[in-house]
């Protein structure tokens, strides 16, 4: 069960870190995923800037109740044969990682804003293309016309802030090399480390509405 007087605190005291540790515009994307509408709803009133889903049926599921009432960013990998159901709905693709998905998005939604994902901690478990790779994969984005807007990773598995930190430095560096403005890095756990290193988008779940049961 979702508490939307919990929700809005959390999300006030997230400002407050943005406020502290950025001096940038910073958007909070609600990650909702396995969290039923109610969560849609909460994030929307307590001022966050998009709704975070991971899976296809799911956020098709959620769109045949409520109208989502902020933008949605599809986070992390997506089958090809997903994109078409789920491509009405998706205002920003988040995770794209392979030519394929490219093409996929490019056919069913034109123009696509999307944010390409790159392994920073060479973490095999981890989707991403590496930074070399991040060249090859850009081009065929824009040669396929979608808009990339930035870069996106996941921080690493141990959770050492100095191995976090190295993660979110290089994305962030990789993101100015490629004269992006989007940095998506950090989720509930080290968003304020994130923040310091340059990230514009953040990925915040478990911090607003509790752990997750699957």
């Amino acid at each position: 069960m979702v508490d939307p007087s919990v929700v809005a605190s959390q999300v006030a005291d997230i400002r407050d870190d943005i406020s502290r540790l950025a001096s940038h515009l910073v958007s909070i994307v609600a990650v909702t995923k396995t969290f039923p509408t109610d969560a849609w709803v909460a994030a929307s009133n307590a001022g966050c800037d998009g709704l975070g889903e991971n899976y296809a049926q799911e956020l098709l599921d959620k769109i045949q109740v409520i109208p989502a009432p902020l933008p949605v960013h599809f986070i992390g990998a997506i089958q090809s044969n997903k994109v078409k159901a789920v491509a009405p709905y998706v205002a920003v693709w988040q995770g794209v990682d392979r030519p394929s998905v490219v093409s996929e998005i490019a056919k069913r939604a034109p123009g696509a804003t999307v944010l390409l994902q790159v392994n920073t901690t060479n973490e095999e478990s981890k989707s991403g293309v590496t930074p070399t790779e991040l060249d090859h994969l850009r081009e065929a984005a824009e040669t396929a016309g979608l808009s990339v807007a930035g870069l996106m990773t996941l921080g690493p598995t141990n959770g050492k802030d100095q191995d976090i930190r190295a993660s979110f430095t290089a994305l962030r560096a990789l993101a100015d090399a490629h004269h992006l403005r989007e940095c998506s890095m950090g989720m509930s756990g080290d968003y304020r480390i994130a923040l310091e290193c340059g990230s514009t988008i953040i990925r915040i779940g478990s911090m607003l509405f509790g752990e997750r049961n699957r």
